[in-house]
Formats: structure tokens, C-alpha cells, sequence
């Protein structure tokens, strides 16, 4: 990949970006309160049906809902005691091919998932055109994992610095629950942005596929939302959680029991 530069077109070609990236983070706030909705009433009571592309909701959908519980979805730790608590599977049959071989474009408009991510979660963003896709050519990354700001800028050795971390690890997940998913389960999952947020790339290495009990962000102030996003997944999806993964969560969310699950 060469190194970026800024787009050469006028700013027409910028407003189109930006206009297109607007209808992305819409996209994205829609189906995050979906979700809200739907884990407020079933407190992470799901399903897994045999034909879907990821586990669905056993409960009512969202326009049946009064608008509170479509904005208030429930406390991290009430969600976390619902979880069923098991003991770590084996790593056997892992790889991360049973993802999909790289990010998705699962909703066919021309931007990849990581893209996707990056236009939710970057500010002060350029664009450059990449096919039917307006990547982003430079942006501002407030890392929540480390607490510091990022600059992004796309090229062949910059571009990595920034990475998409899997909150909840593919092999974390793998060992608690997701061998049992179908290929097309998995592959929502790997691509899912309640899982995903654009962090240090260097914390991610560090983070690898680690659990609560053994990795948490240096950036203690953030500790609190990492784990209610990692609750979040493992409920939406119906994976388990290891004793000491939940001991670890748990003596996070006591130090702020007002943390709410997030929805997107």
C-alpha cells in the first residue's frame, strides 16, 4: 500500500465522503439501539437458531418498546450474572480463517468492516477514494485503551499503528462457545461493531487474545466500559465466561455500578 495522500478532487468529492460516512454512523446508531432494546427486555436471554447469520434475540423487537427501553438497556453487572459460568474449551480447531479470511462487507456497499469502524470512531477525518468505498485518509483517534490521542494516516507503515480490536477475542470466543456456531455466525460475529473499536495498535498486539482475568487497558478511567462491552458480547451472543473472567469483571463493575451495557 503507498502512502496516503489527501484526496486531489474538489470539495465536492469531500462532502460526498462525509455525507457517506454520515449514512454509515446512521446505520450504525440504528442498529446499536435495536440491540439496546432488545437486551433491556430479555436480559441477555437469547437463541441460536440453526439458519441465522448470528444468534437473535428471543425477545420482542424494538418498535413494540416504549422509548425508554429503547434508550435505557440494563446494568452491565445485572446482564454479567446471567452468563453462564464454565470452564475454558480447548483451543483445538482454531483459526481464524473460521471468521472469514479478513474483514467482511456485509452490507455490500463497497467499505469493508474495518472502514466502517474507523469512520464510527475517528474524528477530523480526510477521504480518499478506493473503489466504490471513501476510506479515510487521516483522522484523530482518541485511543480509549491507552488514554492518549492517535493521529491515523493511511499508508504502507502507518496504517497498522491503528488497529480494530475484537473486544472479546475470536479465540476467546472460540474457547466459550463459538465452535458451535456456523460458519456465517462466525463471520457476523468477527464483523459485529459492538465487538469492535479502533484502539493503539500496539495495546492490541499486547492484548492478543486475552480475557479479563489476564488483560485490561492501562487507561484505568476505561476499564468499566471495556468490560460492560465484553458483558454485552458474550450475552448477545450467548458465550460463556470462566470463573476467574468473571471474578475479574465483576471487581471492575463494583467500582461503578451504574455502568450500563453498551448498544454500539
Amino acid at each position: 500500500m503507498s502512502a496516503a495522500k489527501r484526496p486531489h478532487s474538489s470539495a465536492c468529492t469531500l462532502e460526498v465522503g462525509q455525507a457517506v460516512a454520515m449514512d454509515r454512523r446512521a446505520r450504525l446508531v440504528l442498529a446499536g439501539a435495536t440491540f439496546a432494546a432488545t437486551l433491556a427486555v430479555t436480559a441477555a436471554a437469547t437463541v441460536l437458531t440453526a439458519d441465522a447469520a448470528a444468534p437473535v434475540s428471543a425477545a420482542v423487537t424494538a418498535a413494540t418498546l416504549p422509548v425508554a427501553a429503547r434508550v435505557s438497556p440494563p446494568l452491565a453487572s445485572t446482564v454479567l450474572s446471567k452468563l453462564a459460568t464454565k470452564g475454558r474449551a480447548p483451543k483445538t480447531g482454531y483459526a481464524r480463517s473460521k471468521y472469514g479470511a479478513d474483514w467482511a462487507d456485509l452490507d455490500h456497499d463497497g467499505c469493508s468492516t474495518r472502514e466502517e469502524i474507523l469512520q464510527r470512531d475517528l474524528t477530523r477525518k480526510t477521504y480518499r477514494k478506493s473503489g466504490r468505498c471513501q476510506v479515510i485518509a487521516t483522522g484523530i483517534l482518541h485511543d480509549p485503551y491507552s488514554g492518549t490521542t492517535m493521529t491515523f494516516t493511511r499508508g504502507a507503515t502507518t496504517s497498522s499503528l491503528v488497529q480494530i480490536d475484537h473486544v472479546v477475542a475470536l479465540m476467546d470466543s472460540w474457547q466459550k462457545g463459538a465452535q458451535r456456531f456456523t460458519p456465517a455466525q462466525r463471520l457476523a460475529f468477527a464483523n459485529d461493531p459492538l465487538n469492535l473499536l479502533a484502539v493503539n495498535g500496539q495495546l492490541n498486539q499486547q492484548k492478543g487474545a486475552a480475557d479479563a482475568a489476564t488483560w485490561l487497558p492501562p487507561n484505568k478511567a476505561y476499564r468499566c466500559a471495556y468490560v460492560a462491552r465484553q458483558v454485552a458480547v458474550k450475552a448477545k451472543y450467548q458465550l460463556w465466561v470462566t470463573t476467574a473472567e468473571k471474578a475479574a469483571i465483576t471487581r471492575i463493575l463494583a467500582t461503578c455500578p451504574g455502568q450500563r451495557v453498551p448498544t454500539g
